[in-house]
């Protein structure tokens, strides 16, 4: 079978982005012109398009396999799913019994798949007809009350019709021990800076290396640089970057610091003070130890050093940014954050996102019933 793949486009402008070419290396039209729109006209990652790219590859193979045009597939996506669970190019489609995606690959599969649907039918691509297929209207009365809001009266939305259950998101946070190896691990304060901001800032990856030094506000009183907020805090902004950083929201927020960071911060910029190439850029982390020198980070930057400096410390697993960002929040719920702090926080779009870090340990579980103490006086006794 001719198979479809994902590819990176170079934009003369500088962007990038991913998009899906065929077999004889031709960008397939509809895939690519909803790629271009999502980094361009919705301002997405150039990672979002990747994962995408990725997933509509997939939908275009099994088209392919069952020799029907895209747009008349919705309709047996039943079929899709079990595919997707078990297909494998290496392996003869006689012997695809096994399970080679689980369900939480297969779900994101079908999410980027629905997207394309919904443009695909609002730039009239396809029929209107075949989101019936996709999508089920449900009473909203399963949704979380801060979700449903205090409006009265029934109320639906729409609800994807094919989703595989999922077994229980379990957050992989990076430890307090992990991390502090890795901060051993680092040999100069630029590394060090990044590790605390993932740890103790919760930022993405795309949010920290698209910071600019006028968002870094770390004294105790901003209004000489034209800010009301009050204390040590970072600015997170969406805004065009030529490193390919983004924050996902668009909504600006504001996220308090510790001393713990504004000491790692101080350290960092003396070095980066020394480095003349990166005097001349706007960016909070730039290249200084490897060409060019003084330009900004990119994103990937951040898996790559964090990679490096796992093999240094000697952990037994590769931590990613993502992990901190995880460890942080889970450390803000343990401490007796409330949900909608842990939002503001991580920058969440939706309150549910928020709820995974709501779940308490198996020691903080033992630490409730422990606090609870047995009856005092003569039943007590008896107890005893």
């Amino acid at each position: 079978m001719d198979r479809f793949r994902p590819f990176l486009v170079r934009l003369p402008s500088g962007d990038r982005y991913w998009t899906v070419m065929d077999a004889a290396y031709r960008p397939v039209a509809a895939a690519d012109e909803w790629l271009l729109h999502v980094r361009l006209g919705r301002d997405c990652a150039e990672s979002t398009t990747e994962a995408y790219a990725r997933s509509l590859a997939l939908f275009l193979d099994w088209c392919t396999a069952i020799r029907q045009d895209w747009r008349e597939t919705p309709y047996q996506f039943g079929r899709f799913v079990y595919w997707l669970q078990r297909y494998d190019p290496g392996v003869p489609a006689y012997a695809q019994t096994r399970i080679v995606r689980g369900a939480r690959r297969v779900n994101a599969v079908l999410a980027a798949v629905r997207e394309f649907f919904k443009h695909a039918v609002a730039v009239g691509l396809a029929d209107k007809a075949v989101l019936d297929a996709l999508f089920d209207l449900v009473e909203d009365y399963d949704l979380p009350a801060e979700v449903r809001g205090e409006r009265p009266g029934l109320r639906l939305r729409s609800r994807p019709r094919h989703r595989l259950s999922e077994p229980q998101r379990v957050v992989d946070a990076a430890t307090d021990e992990e991390v502090l190896a890795l901060l051993k691990a680092c040999r100069n304060a630029r590394d060090r800076f990044i590790v605390l901001a993932l740890w103790r800032i919760g930022n993405r990856r795309g949010e920290l290396t698209g910071v600019r030094l006028e968002d870094v506000h770390f004294v105790p009183d901003a209004s000489s640089l034209g800010c009301r907020v009050r204390g040590e805090h970072l600015h997170v902004r969406r805004r065009p970057n030529l490193n390919g950083a983004i924050a996902k929201s668009r909504r600006s927020r504001v996220v308090p610091v510790d001393w713990f960071v504004v000491q790692g911060y101080d350290q960092y910029m003396l070095e980066r003070g020394a480095c003349q190439q990166a005097q001349r850029c706007d960016f909070l982390l730039v290249n200084l130890f490897r060409e060019p020198l003084g330009a900004p980070m990119r994103p990937k930057a951040l898996n790559e050093l964090l990679a490096d400096l796992s093999r240094r410390a000697g952990l037994d697993r590769s931590l990613h940014p993502h992990q901190l960002r995880h460890s942080m929040a889970t450390n803000v719920a343990a401490a007796g954050g409330t949900l909608d702090e842990i939002r503001e926080l991580l920058g969440h779009a939706a309150i549910t996102s928020s709820q995974v870090y709501l779940h308490p340990s198996p020691d903080r579980l033992r630490a409730a019933v422990e606090r609870v103490e047995l009856p005092r006086g003569r039943a007590g006794k008896e107890l005893r």
